[in-house]
This record gives C-alpha cells, sequence and structure tokens, in this order.
C-alpha cells in the first residue's frame, strides 16, 4: 500500500493510517448529524447539541440557522455573542470568540489552509483569536493565524490576512484600515436573538 505521494507503507503505518480515517469518518458523521440539528428552528435545541459536540459557549450566547463547523471542541464563544446564520466556524486549530461579539450572516472563519507551494499539498493551521465587542460584517472572510483586537470591526466582505489592532475598521480585499471605532469603552450588551432564527 502505498500513500498519496507514492511513498511505499508499512504495517505500522497503514493501521495508523486505518484508524486515523475511521476516527475522521465518525467525526465527518457527526458534522453532518450538526448540520442537520443545525437547521432547527429553535435555539436552546441546537444550542444543547452544539455545547455536547465540545464548543466551550455560554448559554446566553447565540449560534443562529445554519452554521456549519469543523471539528467544535476547539471553539470557544464567550457571552452575549450572537453569530449570523449560515455562517462557517472552524475548529481544526483554536477558534476563540469574546464577549459582546457580532457576527453577521455568511460569515467564514478559516484556520486551516493548503499550502499551495508544498510538493504535498499538506496543511497549515494558524489559531484565531476575535476580541470582545468585535463586529464582523456579513460574508467577510477571516483567514488563519488572526486576532483580532478588542472593539474592532470587519466591514461586509473584508477578507482578513493580517492582525487588526483594537477598534481599528477594516475592509476590503485584502482588509486594511479604513477607519477607527469612536467608542473606545464599549458596554453595551447585544440583547436577545430573533426568534425562530
Amino acid at each position: 500500500m502505498k500513500d498519496r505521494t507514492g511513498k511505499t507503507l508499512g504495517p505500522q503505518e497503514i493501521s495508523q493510517k486505518i484508524i486515523i480515517r475511521i476516527k475522521t469518518i465518525c467525526l465527518e458523521f457527526w458534522l453532518m448529524v450538526l448540520r442537520i440539528i443545525g437547521i432547527i428552528p429553535i435555539h436552546f435545541i441546537r444550542k444543547f447539541f452544539y455545547i455536547v459536540s465540545g464548543i466551550d459557549m455560554s448559554w446566553n450566547s447565540t449560534i443562529h440557522i445554519g452554521v456549519n463547523f469543523f471539528k467544535p471542541s476547539n471553539i470557544k464563544i464567550g457571552n452575549d455573542t450572537i453569530i449570523g446564520d449560515h455562517c462557517f466556524l472552524d475548529g481544526r486549530a483554536k477558534l476563540t470568540i469574546g464577549n459582546h461579539v457580532g457576527i453577521a450572516s455568511q460569515v467564514l472563519i478559516y484556520n486551516d489552509e493548503h499550502n499551495i507551494h508544498s510538493d504535498n499539498y499538506e496543511n497549515s493551521f494558524g489559531p484565531i483569536e476575535i476580541g470582545d465587542y468585535v463586529f464582523i460584517g456579513p460574508r467577510a472572510i477571516i483567514l488563519p493565524d488572526i486576532k483580532i483586537g478588542k472593539g474592532a470591526v470587519v466591514a461586509a466582505g473584508a477578507v482578513v490576512t493580517k492582525n487588526i489592532p483594537d477598534f481599528e475598521i477594516w475592509g476590503g480585499v485584502p482588509a486594511q484600515k479604513i477607519g477607527e471605532r469612536k467608542n473606545k469603552n464599549p458596554n453595551y450588551k447585544l440583547g436577545r436573538a430573533m426568534l425562530f432564527q
């Protein structure tokens, strides 16, 4: 038996690959179950399954309908945070989302990407940290190994490839600074999430 690069594998390497493949299939099955649960229009039912799946999530935070995940056990979501509908949260490396964070619809957060220059096209992982009081606009994309500072704003459709300092507003492709947030001492609460969303 050979691996994808053509290297011949020994018996121990083959058995390790079989075990990894079985674990991967089980995870993929559970992610499919979570995708189905993700369309149930009742927050507390979805929240229960997300927490059981390993997401470290405050009970007063909300994940709206249709959100998809990779490896939920590496995802932490703080208090009073709202994740919009049809977002993607990648947990293949650590993903930490702070308190009072508003993430709009269809935001994609990836902490894994392929190394396109590698002979093996291997994965390259990097944690993502999103600070308190951050707002991320619709259809923004956050790439691996990024820290978004407290109170920062990511404009709709932006592609974040660099760290964003506290209270700065970034937009564009790739994202760059386009402004600064005036309120440097936020203390608001996002409040109740929309029912049936």
